[in-house]
């Protein structure tokens, strides 16, 4: 099919909608994100890009350090609601119906609702434009107990992850096959599978 050409944006999807949790006491705040992502492995590198002018780009700033809170389609609503409003004036977490819990490694707290939530400081922060960079050391990773099998094989499928594309949330459908499928060299006899069947 022929593909039409479009301004340059922003168009990469989908991506994970998050929940960011940060500074602490009676600054603590949430923000919903959308575009963060896997920088480097050793070490564990993450960022976020953040517009200057949000009420948690400040409390970033001011203390080094986030929590990155992936959030799961029973979430939505609540993720929804940190992307809406300004923790200025208003208490997000309590809007959005979710809970508090202390970090292991960073003073900002974690969602408990989050089925897996990154630990993160900062190292970097990068002014690209419209958003600002905050690249950042992963310190710890707490997950759901639920979604470690009995092998200590973390399976996020189970989690029924939240994603957002072209303002619209959605939840991750099925599996369409483990890292390196395709070459995986089948028995004889045994039939072809369809992708996506």
């Amino acid at each position: 099919m022929k593909k039409i050409v479009l301004d340059a944006g922003a168009l990469v999807a989908p991506i994970p909608a998050v929940v960011v949790s940060c500074g602490n006491g009676d600054e603590t705040n949430l923000i919903t994100i959308g575009w963060t992502g896997i920088l480097n492995t050793k070490p564990p590198m993450t960022y976020i890009a953040v517009r200057p002018g949000r009420h948690s780009y400040g409390l970033i700033r001011k203390n080094g350090e986030f929590v990155i809170n992936l959030t799961t389609a029973d979430m939505a609503k609540g993720v929804d609601i940190c992307g809406m409003y300004t923790g200025k004036k208003r208490d997000k977490a309590k809007m959005a119906g979710f809970t508090l819990e202390n970090s292991e490694m960073v003073e900002c707290p974690s969602v408990k609702e989050s089925p897996l939530s990154l630990e993160c400081r900062v190292e970097r922060i990068m002014p690209l434009g419209s958003h600002h960079v905050f690249v950042a050391r992963i310190l710890c990773v707490k997950a759901r107990e639920d979604l470690i099998d009995k092998n200590g094989r973390l399976c996020l499928e189970k989690a029924d992850l939240c994603a957002y594309s072209h303002g619209e949330y959605f939840s991750l459908g099925k599996s369409l096959g483990k890292f390196g499928f395709s070459a995986v060299k089948k028995k004889k006899g045994t039939p072809k599978k369809k992708i996506g069947k």
